[in-house]
């Protein structure tokens, strides 16, 4: 009895009203008032509470608030700096292939006897290439004249038979190794392919300039040298060149070395083409190996 007397009793204190007042500092009289019980301040606190709770439950979920504060990045932002930095990867690729597309076909083009083309860019997300020929310099002038002439580094130097340049010239073996793929025109093979000591040196088959020394994708560093009597060679999956357009190679002397390993499909095994007067010719019919 006496515990329930006690709760009743401690229930009507809470539930009875009090009066809270606002006096004036200087008149002490009553400028506002208030009746409220102990129960109905904690209730009043306990819904305030809620409310402010609930107010910022609906911000956080429809509002972007949460990426205003410092170090804080919601799972969106974190997607959508993925998703840009993923397509920048992929234009960089996209651009890089379109380069190298277009090298293929002003090499191919050379090679023929024809001129290169430039790439355009017009106002879209898409490289597009034009045939639109090349104003030419009076650098270019010069070397068409010494590259078309019947100079020492002509292109258009008659070639009368195999015999006849390695009379002219002596060719030597580019590295140590054993020929894995010959050369066959019908199958697309322009050269042959050699199984080599890893990071072997590469050394240039004789005199000459260099026309191209450049990394593609499929073939790494890629090597070519202008000879005299009109043959070019060129040097496939070299993992390193050290030497640049322009320069001009004696006989022998390192342009390279090979991949550090080689693939179980020889993908990577160096490889050498000869060309003479803008066609692939066999290099075994040229060199002693």
């Amino acid at each position: 009895m006496k515990v329930i007397t006690s709760i009743s009793s401690w229930w009507k204190s809470a539930m009875r009203k009090r009066r809270f007042s606002m006096l004036g500092v200087e008149e002490r009289n009553e400028e506002w008032h208030v009746l409220i019980s102990p129960a109905g301040a904690f209730a009043a606190i306990t819904a305030l509470i809620f409310l402010i709770f609930a107010i910022l439950m609906l911000l956080v979920a429809y509002t972007p608030i949460l990426e205003f504060l410092p170090g804080y990045k919601s799972n969106a932002a974190r997607s959508r700096e993925s998703l840009m930095e993923s397509v920048m990867r992929l234009d960089s690729i996209e651009r890089r292939m379109n380069e190298m597309l277009i090298y293929n076909d002003n090499i191919s083009l050379i090679m023929n006897g024809k001129t290169p083309a430039v790439r355009t860019t017009i106002a879209s997300d898409s490289v597009h290439r034009a045939k639109t020929l090349i104003m030419p310099s009076i650098e270019d002038s010069l070397l068409r004249v010494q590259m078309e002439g019947d100079g020492e580094y002509g292109l258009h130097t008659t070639v009368k038979s195999t015999s006849s340049v390695r009379d002219n010239m002596e060719l030597v073996v580019p590295v140590e190794g054993i020929i894995t793929t010959h050369f066959n025109l019908r199958e697309g093979v322009y050269g042959i392919k050699m199984a080599s000591a890893s990071m072997a040196q590469v050394t240039a088959i004789a005199d000459g300039t260099i026309l191209t020394s450049v990394w593609t994708p499929d073939h790494s560093n890629i090597v070519e040298i202008q000879h005299p009597n009109g043959l070019i060679s060129v040097y496939k999956n070299l993992s390193q060149s050290i030497v640049k357009k322009g320069q001009v190679i004696k006989s022998g002397e390192v342009i390279g070395h090979t991949a550090e390993s080689s693939t179980p499909d020889g993908s990577n095994s160096f490889e050498l083409e000869l060309w003479s007067g803008g066609k692939a010719v066999d290099p075994e019919g040229y060199i002693v190996f």
